[in-house]
C-alpha cells in the first residue's frame, strides 16, 4: 500500500513539474536599468500600452505573453532609447513538453500555450540614453553679488598690500 501511495506521489509531483502555469506563472517583473538614472520608461505590446516605471532604475509587472514588448526611454537632455524584449519560450518548456506528453497528452501544454505561460521575457534590462547635440551642457550654478557689495579689484592683492612696480 506504501508502495502505491508514494507512485502516486512521484506521479502528481511530475504532472505539476509539469505544467508552466504552476511553476512560473502567467507574469513576471522586468527590472529597467538606465544610465543615466531617473530616466521614465513606457511598456509597449502590440501598439498598446501596458504599464511604465516613473523613475529608473524600477520595475514593472507584465502578464507573460508571445507578443513582444518595446520599452521606450526618455529624459530629458537625452535622446529616446527603445528596447526590444523579445518574448522566449521558457526554460521550463522543454521538460513540460516530455512530462506532458505522457501524462496529460499535451492538455497542459494548451493551456499553458494559451494564457502565455510558456513564454518569458529577459528580466534585466540595461538601457544607455544618449546627450541629445542640441541640448546645452550642464553649467554650475553661480550666485549673483549683493547690490550693495564693494566692487573687487584686480590690482590690489589679497591683505591690502599695495604692489611694488619692479625697476
Amino acid at each position: 500500500m506504501l508502495r502505491s501511495g508514494l507512485g502516486f506521489v512521484a506521479v502528481g509531483s511530475l504532472v505539476l513539474a509539469g505544467c508552466a502555469s504552476i511553476t512560473g506563472g502567467t507574469s513576471q517583473n522586468i527590472t529597467v536599468i538606465t544610465s543615466p538614472s531617473e530616466a521614465t520608461c513606457d511598456f509597449v505590446r502590440q501598439g498598446q500600452s501596458i504599464g511604465s516605471i516613473a523613475a529608473t532604475p524600477g520595475s514593472l509587472h507584465v502578464r507573460r505573453s508571445k507578443h513582444d514588448i518595446l520599452i521606450n526611454c526618455t529624459k530629458d537632455g537625452y535622446e529616446q532609447a527603445t528596447f526590444h524584449n523579445n518574448s522566449g519560450l521558457s526554460s521550463a518548456v522543454g521538460a513540460n513538453i516530455a512530462v506532458d506528453v505522457l501524462l496529460t497528452a499535451g492538455l497542459s501544454s494548451i493551456i499553458d500555450s494559451a494564457n502565455g505561460a510558456d513564454n518569458e521575457y529577459q528580466e534585466v534590462v540595461n538601457i544607455t540614453l544618449r546627450r541629445r547635440t542640441d541640448a546645452p551642457a550642464p553649467v554650475a550654478a553661480t550666485t549673483p553679488a549683493p547690490e550693495n557689495a564693494p566692487a573687487e579689484t584686480a590690482a590690489e592683492p589679497a591683505g591690502g598690500m599695495t604692489p611694488i612696480a619692479n625697476p
